[in-house]
């Protein structure tokens, strides 16, 4: 009888190695350039944090004023006093632009960061 070998010829195995080489070659560049999408998610994720605060923030004016807490907030009149509703302020390359937010009003506020970022975000006015 006659034993047939079982096996990967050497063709084979560069044909499958250049095929690797191609989509790895393809696949690099869209992985390689995904810094200013996270640069922008960033942005878009301290916005978010700024805005969940300021509604926090808003919570404890109202409890405050209704006499159920006696807890402080942030006083909040512009959107440039985003900053001192994180903890540990700003960071840093983040600025917000002024604009001015009455007591209880929503106010629109931009947030500009690194590399030209940008996102909007909603703040609530609390002013004692």
């Amino acid at each position: 009888m006659k034993r047939q070998q079982s096996g990967f010829t050497l063709i084979e195995l560069i044909a499958v190695l250049v095929i690797l080489g191609i989509l790895a070659a393809t696949a690099v560049p869209k992985f390689i350039d995904l810094s200013d999408e996270a640069q922008a998610v960033a942005t878009d994720n301290i916005a978010g944090s700024i805005e969940s605060a300021s509604a926090l923030n808003h919570a404890v004016d109202i409890a405050n004023e209704a006499g159920l807490s006696g807890d402080s907030f942030e006083d909040i009149d512009n959107c440039d006093d985003a900053g001192s509703l994180l903890s540990g302020g700003m960071p840093s390359g983040y600025s917000s632009a002024a604009s001015a937010i009455g007591d209880k009003a929503t106010g629109s506020c931009t947030l500009s960061g690194p590399d030209s970022t940008s996102a909007t975000f909603a703040m609530i006015g609390a002013v004692l």
